[in-house]
């Protein structure tokens, strides 16, 4: 039988393991709360934020940001970084409108597309991984290179989509009262949540991160596996392209401006460590609505959202190295 003594350690360690559980998810817990308070301000301080129309509204317009932020987890997880999504979203966008225009049916175009998010991305991750170039360089010089095609097919003009091509229900069609895009994006995130935290596949992932060189020396190909992330990286910018494209019906260079700050920032909100070796596909699922919330609401309440575009990344920064800095520290003073 316990003896009362046995209570009071029974009693420190559920509290210690409480304690425990709260600093390893301090990132998630923080944006979590951050979300809520953002989205009780945006409804009380506006008429419009919680009406059906506009959350409707807003989860079919980040649904790219969502798609995107999830494979950007898996880069970031292993220490690196892909700049180049927002030109590669920009290339399938108007390669995807010039290409239904030739008169290939809108299934092979979408093949086609996700297939040249994929080529782009194993051009990053060939770079990165096997010829030891930084990712930043890598995808910095993708970014101008992809932007500057699309500019070139385009000629700087948007190419239009007709409206009657079943290509358009991709960005616009509705299933159960939900958007499509909506419901691709959820799609997505569970995948990204499962394979990352329940495959080998994930673990690995997350082992390249925190230690490439003890994952290498465990027998794991660490080049192939870091090809695989900006492949998927490449493959996501391609689907955000296809369903902007169809949700605007037209294609053109201009799209994501800037996309790959807005991606990036809702993965380093969520909690997912800069410096690699973390990731957590349900903080940047919490990041990614923060910052559609944040665009959303400053509109509804008649206050230019683009001064955010200028502090976010930042703000992100800042937050997530200060977060896991605090629980290092927290971590460290409990072992002792």
């Amino acid at each position: 039988m316990a003896t009362e003594a046995d209570q009071p350690s029974r009693s420190s360690q559920s509290g210690g393991q409480f304690q425990d559980l709260v600093i390893r998810h301090a990132p998630v817990l923080s944006i979590g709360a951050f979300f809520v308070i953002i989205c009780v301000l945006f409804a009380v301080g506006t008429d419009a934020f919680l009406s059906e129309i506009n959350l409707l509204n807003l989860l079919r317009q980040s649904a790219p940001i969502l798609i995107v932020a999830t494979a950007m987890t898996f880069v970031i997880t292993t220490g690196g970084i892909d700049l180049s999504v927002g030109s590669t979203l920009a290339f399938v966008n108007a390669l995807a409108a010039i290409a239904l225009q030739a008169g290939i049916p809108w299934p092979g175009v979408v093949v086609l597309m996700l297939g040249v998010g994929a080529v782009v991305g194993l051009i990053n991750g060939y770079f990165t991984a096997y010829e030891g170039i930084p990712a930043f360089i890598v995808t910095l010089a993708t970014l101008s290179a992809v932007r500057g095609l699309a500019l070139l097919l385009t000629k700087g003009f948007s190419i239009p989509i007709a409206s009657d091509s079943l290509f358009v229900q991709i960005g616009r069609g509705w299933v159960l009262g939900i958007p499509l895009p909506a419901i691709i994006a959820t799609m997505v995130i569970v995948c990204g949540y499962i394979v990352l935290t329940r495959t080998r596949y994930g673990q690995y992932i997350t082992g390249i991160g925190a230690n490439a060189e003890a994952v290498r020396r465990a027998g794991v190909d660490v080049r192939r596996y870091t090809m695989t992330v900006y492949v998927m990286s490449g493959v996501a910018a391609a689907m955000g392209g296809i369903i902007i494209a169809a949700r605007l019906g037209s294609g053109s260079s201009n799209a994501a401006v800037g996309f790959e700050l807005e991606v990036i920032a809702a993965v380093v909100l969520g909690g997912t460590n800069l410096f690699g070796g973390r990731g957590t596909i349900v903080g940047t699922l919490l990041g990614a609505l923060t910052i559609a919330v944040i665009g959303n609401g400053l509109i509804l309440a008649k206050i230019s959202p683009f001064f955010t575009q200028i502090v976010i990344i930042l703000a992100a920064i800042w937050l997530n190295t200060r977060l896991f800095r605090t629980a290092h520290q927290a971590r460290r003073k409990r072992n002792k």
